[in-house]
């Protein structure tokens, strides 16, 4: 299935991408995406309902938001250095165990939502991702039955304010969480969507010029690994947001580097995943 939030912010209808490309709301269904929906099956709830109703649900009106494609997580857990070359871009070695941030979940937002550059900003950076949801609280999982407490996954654009990030002393949580930093969509995929994970294209432009070209073979820590590894240090719940890193060409990257302003336009996608799209705008 292919799980897609539409509506105002805080005010999402639960739908899905039918096969046929049909976007159908199913607020009928008479539950949203969020943790309580996963921990108690919902995901085999609704397709048992889904193969009943899904053809004659309402399709929802042209031209609505997407939301995020689950209601806002208990955490957004980032992956840092997870590619090679972002890590030699970067001129930090690729680290011998995952570098682990995370993002506040005010920083979620819909995937086509508005970048605001946060007051105090001026190295606003990219970083297109692969994320996935967790489906079932997990701790302490071993690594070789990690994927049955996979929800899903979708695309991620983990924005970061690198001033705020890599100039000033503290974590890098700072420089990850304004408001914006985590658009998440346009869908939710169950793993069944995919043929293979490990092998999707990744890409991203900004005013149409591409920055970023890669593919999730590339990943250094995959996600079983990740799984297990993470549920030894923090229960993670259904619902919560697992993304795994971005290869080279973020902005930091470039000699000089290249930062967004108002205005400007990042596109991304992944294989099998969607695309989203940001236009920057200045924090009023």
């Amino acid at each position: 299935m292919k799980l897609i939030r539409k509506g105002e912010p805080g005010e999402e209808s639960p739908g899905l991408i039918l096969p046929d490309g049909r976007e159908v709301d199913v607020s009928a269904f008479e539950e949203d995406y969020d943790e309580i929906f996963l921990e108690t099956d919902g995901l085999e709830r609704l397709a048992e309902w889904a193969r009943e109703h899904a053809e004659s649900s309402p399709p929802f009106p042209d031209g609505d938001r997407y939301g995020p494609p689950i209601n806002r997580p208990s955490k957004i857990v980032c992956i840092g250095l997870n590619f090679a070359d972002h890590a030699a871009e970067s001129g930090m070695a690729l680290p011998a165990e995952p570098v682990i941030f995370f993002k506040a979940s005010s920083a979620f937002c819909g995937p086509n939502d508005d970048l605001i550059i946060p007051r105090g900003g001026d190295k606003t950076d990219w970083e297109v991702e692969l994320a996935f949801v967790i489906g079932k609280r997990a701790s302490y999982v071993d690594e070789t039955e990690a994927l049955d407490y996979l929800a899903g996954y979708s695309l991620h654009n983990d924005y970061s304010e690198r001033g705020f990030q890599l100039d000033r002393c503290g974590q890098w949580v700072k420089g990850k969480s304004c408001d914006s930093f985590a658009p998440l969509g346009p869908f939710l995929a169950t793993p069944d969507e995919l043929s293979d994970v490990n092998d999707l294209r990744m890409w991203l432009t900004v005013n149409g010029e591409n920055k970023q070209e890669s593919n999730t073979s590339n990943l250094h820590f995959k996600i079983p690994f990740l799984i297990s590894y993470l549920s030894q240090f923090m229960t993670l719940l259904p619902g919560d947001v697992i993304s795994t890193g971005t290869p080279h060409g973020v902005g930091l990257g470039f000699d000089p580097p290249q930062y967004l302003k108002p205005g400007d336009v990042v596109e991304l996608g992944i294989e099998g995943l969607g695309t989203s799209s940001q236009k920057a705008v200045a924090a009023s």
